[in-house]
């Protein structure tokens, strides 16, 4: 008897390996953020540890640069830095799922790895209203070959109530006392987002509980890629609102990611919160989802790219990345993230400066490059402004500006003159004490930025898309800046490599 699913994943692959070679060269293409091997890829999916080793999954069309039926792309990696590309784990094609295979989570139980994903199917032309979304489920021996489970969908349809019967998706489930927990992403019928709770004593059986959280005015239409955990006695319900309106520099991509803090009650289902907190201030971060690790981390990533914005990617056969793995902890009376602690693994080539005063622009000897880790502490107290700018070339007029006004208290990420590609400019607040030291650490590859400020209170996000002159690196002040130490580093490539024989051998483990 022929496995069509199998078949479905073989001729994807096949679709992959046409471009593979061509994308691999492209300039633009990241060296150590995961990203598809060619096509189109979107949200993080299946986050998880399992037997040793963080597999990451992701909504991927393996036959065009552009969004359509979704698989689910996989990358595995023993050290969230070194990443390879595992076959595809989830082709559409059933009658539940025959028009893509959504986003979803990943458990383990009884030795095996669960896959729960939204199926989906189109029942006309018009995409918003035209659409039937049910609950899925595919079990993997060895966490590479996923078969989808006989009786599926394991949901078949919403619930009744004020909830939209069609917009019912992106399953995130774990276990807690004994029993297993999941929640999705919903509106309610005159569209406000909520997120529903689901309970199964084997995640073949599910019963719905409750409208967890959300119905209110002023929270967007859709609530996307719920993720629930705790962390240091919260409760954290991660999610992704779709049309929110923006407030002054906040919610200005077209839809937002972030966070409500509060306490789940199990026995009722209810989620008492505070308000909604965006996860990074950027132009291109949608989508995070969570794991817990063996250390007992709480590890988050995120598509590193916005619905609607322009992608020249993509006339290169390929569109969308990751963002580095950042850890979440709760620190100085609030949560930050940070990348984690194997990124170290990567460095080679190290700068080091200490105690450079700066009074207009003024680059530094060493301090160049498109694939680096830069961190600075300056000194600000005698500057109206200051900051960096990455990915210059003076003949061209390129680069990406960041920028500290201190009347204002706000970080400025400028790429209006970053290369091709979408421009914009976001603000973020970032409070400097008395002491005047600003923290940054920033991250470019290749097509994009990650900042992290005072130590991972503010995150920010870009793609770029600078021509391959442009790395220089400048340093600027309205006023006089001290910059009181500078760590610069190179940074291998990590992904898009063959498995070494030796795990070690790249490296070694922290």
């Amino acid at each position: 008897m022929k496995d069509h699913h199998q078949e479905r994943i073989a001729a994807a692959e096949r679709s992959l390996q046409n471009v593979r070679e061509r994308v691999a060269s492209d300039p633009w293409r990241p060296r150590y953020h995961v990203a598809p091997p060619a096509y189109w890829m979107n949200d993080p999916n299946g986050f998880c540890y399992y037997r040793g080793e963080y597999h990451l999954f992701y909504q991927h069309h393996p036959y065009s640069p552009l969004w359509d039926d979704m698989h689910w792309g996989h990358a595995v990696s023993r050290d969230l830095v070194r990443w390879r590309q595992l076959p595809i784990a989830l082709a559409p094609g059933e009658t539940y799922d025959r028009d893509g295979c959504f986003s979803g989570s990943a458990i383990e139980k009884d030795g095996k790895l669960h896959l729960l994903y939204t199926g989906n199917i189109w029942t006309g032309d018009n995409r918003d209203t035209d659409l039937k979304q049910s609950q899925c489920l595919a079990i993997s021996e060895d966490g590479v070959r996923f078969d989808k489970w006989a009786g599926n969908p394991v949901i078949a349809e919403a619930p009744e109530g004020d909830i939209h019967p069609f917009h019912f998706r992106d399953p995130k489930v774990w276990r807690h006392e004994g029993a297993y927990y999941a929640v999705l992403g919903s509106r309610t019928k005159d569209h406000k987002g909520q997120v529903l709770l689901y309970r199964s004593d084997d995640l073949l059986r599910w019963q719905f509980v409750s409208v967890m959280a959300g119905g209110r005015e002023g929270y967007g239409y859709m609530w996307e890629c719920p993720d629930l955990f705790s962390l240091d006695g919260r409760d954290v319900l991660v999610l992704s609102p779709q049309g929110m309106k923006p407030d002054g520099d906040k919610y200005l991509n077209l839809h937002q990611a972030g966070y409500l803090e509060g306490r789940l009650d199990y026995e009722t289902g209810k989620f008492e919160h505070g308000g909604f907190t965006m996860l990074d201030y950027g132009f291109d971060f949608y989508a995070p989802q969570t794991l817990l690790d063996e250390r007992g981390r709480r590890i988050m990533i995120a598509w590193m790219a916005m619905w609607e914005s322009e992608m020249p990617e993509q006339e290169r056969q390929w569109a969308g990345a990751m963002t580095l793995p950042r850890e979440l902890r709760y620190e100085r009376g609030r949560l930050i993230t940070l990348p984690v602690a194997e990124m170290a693994l990567l460095r080679t080539n190290p700068v080091s400066l200490d105690q450079v005063t700066i009074e207009g622009e003024a680059e530094l000897p060493g301090v160049s490059g498109d694939c680096f880790e830069l961190e600075l502490l300056l000194d600000i107290r005698e500057a109206r402004s200051a900051g960096v700018k990455l990915c210059v070339n003076e003949a061209s007029g390129e680069e990406t500006t960041l920028i500290y006004d201190r009347e204002s208290g706000m970080l400025t990420l400028d790429r209006e003159r970053s290369g091709q590609g979408p421009g914009g400019v976001r603000r973020a607040p970032v409070e400097v004490a008395d002491g005047g030291l600003l923290r940054l650490r920033l991250f470019v590859d290749r097509s994009s930025v990650e900042v992290f400020a005072q130590d991972g209170e503010i995150a920010m996000t870009a793609r770029i898309y600078p021509g391959a002159e442009s790395t220089g690196i400048r340093f600027m002040a309205d006023g006089r800046m001290r910059i009181v130490a500078l760590r610069k580093w190179d940074l291998d490539r990590s992904v898009g490599l063959e498995e070494s024989a030796d795990p070690a051998a790249a490296g070694g483990e922290l």
